[in-house]
């Protein structure tokens, strides 16, 4: 049994920037919206897609907000974009799809959560979306990401031969050499292969040696970098923290709620009817139980 789980914001981005525009009756747009409801329909196709979840940055600001304040927010999001983020909560609802829209948290913090909360009852988790931060939720091959775009599976070793290191120090890699989609910088003179060739060795930052003198590991320019981490060692946490994924989030779902019922009928009609997607409305290939 598998557990699917939607990086809701990835798809809706993707499919905005992906799939031609389109307007529903009313005029407004709704292209995204259609783009990520009739790829979750083709995906509901598959036989070992029982148990699915979806979860969206219904507010893109989010408790990390208030903790660094160039921490990322809505500018620069298309307001025709941003309008449809409760549309396509409510499109994947009227399909079956459980949907966790986040306000205070993000939406990789609820598929975190999820990932540590199902872990043990489920045989693998798929979480779909090739977002870096959510490497870190990855466990051999149980626990896996899913590139839909590039068609790849991305396990353990793959993020091992991405990032040079384990899942388990993305959030300190990615502390050190900054996240610039999330706005942190990192730290000064640590790089890719710097970062994963300290943390390979070390696992987090806080194992890592004060002195360069004492680390076990051949890095170029290793008294600069680590003269840098640690001048700078609090915003570094500070980083790790940002990076770092929730995984207390409140959801209230259990197993048994996770399985697909079908499609709603109903309210997936009117939706088509609504939206202009006459088109999708012969695509579910099951109707939930009235």
């Amino acid at each position: 049994m598998q557990l699917h789980l939607i990086d809701g914001t990835y798809e809706l981005f993707r499919s905005y920037f992906g799939a031609p525009q389109r307007k529903a009756p009313s005029g407004r747009e709704v292209g995204a919206t259609y783009g990520i409801l009739a790829s979750t329909l083709a995906l509901l196709q598959e036989a070992d897609v029982t148990h699915i979840a979806a979860a969206f940055d219904s507010q893109i600001r989010s408790f990390r907000n208030e903790l660094f304040r160039g921490y990322k927010t809505e500018s620069g999001v298309p307001e025709d974009l941003l309008a449809q983020f409760p549309l396509a909560e409510r499109a994947l609802a009227t399909i079956g799809v459980t949907v966790w829209p986040m306000i205070e948290y993000e939406a990789d913090d609820a598929l975190a959560t999820a990932v540590a909360r199902f872990g043990a009852d489920f045989d693998r988790i798929v979480i779909l979306t090739p977002d870096k931060d959510l490497a870190q939720c990855i466990d051999g091959e149980r626990v896996v990401s899913y590139d839909r775009r590039k068609g790849a599976f991305i396990d353990e070793k793959a993020v091992l031969d991405k990032f040079g290191v384990a899942p388990q120090s993305i959030p300190d890699y990615l502390a050190l050499v900054g996240d610039s989609a999330d706005g942190y910088p990192g730290i000064p003179g640590w790089g890719a292969k710097s970062s994963s060739a300290v943390l390979s060795k070390y696992g987090h930052i806080e194992d890592i040696p004060i002195h360069a003198d004492l680390w076990d590991v051949d890095v170029r320019g290793a008294t600069r970098l680590a003269d840098n981490l640690f001048a700078n060692l609090p915003v570094a946490f500070l980083y790790r923290y940002l990076a770092r994924l929730r995984r207390d989030v409140p959801l209230t779902e259990t197993v048994a709620q996770l399985e697909w019922p079908g499609v709603h009928r109903e309210p997936f009609e009117a939706l088509c009817d609504e939206l202009g997607f006459a088109g999708l409305r012969d695509r579910p290939h099951r109707w939930a139980a009235i």
